[in-house]
């Protein structure tokens, strides 16, 4: 009698479990089935969980018609895994440089997408994390959040799309959000074609083909010197105080280079290039670990982009936020007999420590 009483309360106390276990098990269990999406007219190879649902809209952007597709998945437990595909704005440096189109896509893609996971009204928050160059690609990492969602974007873009890979969740879920965006895939860039109208010609038409610093960008595009990346706030207080004194006019004092073209033409020396930066965010490093001047020797392309960045001097546990930081700088273009050139020079931050 008694062992039937044992067996009894046991059973009454696991009655409340089973259907709990059996919510565990239908988490554990979202997305069972994945599959590898590789859509018409797109240029990207993912791996999504089985039947994602898929929207083809337009929609306005300033004075120009955007062409949005979309491929989402969502499940009750709280995951949503989305790749939102754009199109529209055309790639095109004699009108605007490849990071302003970048910026752009960014500003069209918080207008477009919020609303397809959470309440227009939601509130979103997108903060830089880095630099993330893909295949040739310019491209970027950023923390997303929407409304109770937070997770990461990784955004690319090429000659004909832009594409935001985004993994949110109400919880923490590393594993889901590496399987989802490590499977992103592009193909490499292919090298610009030659412009052959340089070399052949010298008249007035050929200024169309070079980028211009001075050229108006599209509306809503921005000046990165009035609209930083998303995340920052404000100018860095770690410039050099004598940047301004050091840094010389490059086109100026440079000698003149016979060859036609810019392919055979080395970097120019830029010095001292805090002060020429449109664009320098601030290091991120712990206040208590903030003392001492870091050097770090880039290389700025054509566009203005930082293309290489190492620490030449200062304390060694600065060296790597003062390179993440300087890989983010921007610069107006440096033209040389009318053709846009590389810059080699060094940025200097000054960590000061706060009280």
């Amino acid at each position: 009698m008694h062992f039937r009483r044992l067996h009894l309360a046991l059973a009454i106390l696991l009655l409340p479990v089973l259907p709990l276990a059996a919510q565990v098990q239908k988490a554990g269990a979202t997305w069972a089935e994945w599959e590898t999406l590789s859509p018409d007219n797109e240029e990207f190879t993912v791996l999504m969980p089985k039947n994602p649902t898929t929207e083809t809209a337009t929609f306005p952007y300033h004075k120009m018609e955007l062409n949005a597709r979309l491929y989402l998945a969502t499940s009750s437990a709280g995951p949503v895994l989305a790749i939102t595909s754009l199109s529209g704005i055309k790639s095109d440096p004699a009108q605007y440089t490849e990071f302003a189109r970048f910026n752009s896509y960014i500003d069209a893609f918080k207008t477009f997408f919020p609303p397809k996971v959470r309440a227009k009204d939601a509130v979103t928050k997108l903060v830089l994390v880095n630099s993330r160059p893909f295949h040739g690609h310019t491209g970027r990492s950023y923390k997303l959040t929407i409304g109770d969602l937070n997770g990461s974007l990784n955004a690319f873009v090429t000659r004909k799309r832009f594409y935001a890979i985004v993994s949110l969740n109400t919880k923490k879920d590393d594993a889901l959000e590496e399987k989802f965006l490590s499977s992103f895939v592009l193909p490499d860039r292919q090298a610009d074609p030659p412009k052959t109208a340089v070399a052949t010609s010298g008249d007035a038409g050929n200024t169309a083909e070079q980028p211009n610093a001075n050229q108006v960008q599209p509306e809503g595009e921005g000046n990165p010197a009035s609209q930083p990346a998303a995340g920052t706030e404000g100018q860095p207080a770690n410039t050099d105080p004598n940047a301004a004194n050091q840094t010389n006019n490059v086109a100026a004092n440079q000698p003149q280079n016979p060859q036609p073209t810019k392919q055979g033409r080395g970097p120019v020396a830029g010095g001292m290039l805090n002060s020429k930066a449109i664009y320098l965010p601030m290091p991120e490093v712990p206040a208590t670990e903030a003392n001492g001047v870091v050097l770090v020797q880039v290389m700025v392309d054509e566009s203005g982009a930082v293309i290489d960045a190492r620490a030449v001097s200062g304390p060694q546990h600065l060296h790597a936020a003062a390179v993440s930081a300087a890989r983010l700088a921007r610069f107006t273009p440096t033209l040389l007999m009318g053709e846009p050139v590389r810059v080699s020079g060094t940025l200097s931050y000054n960590f000061v420590r706060s009280n």
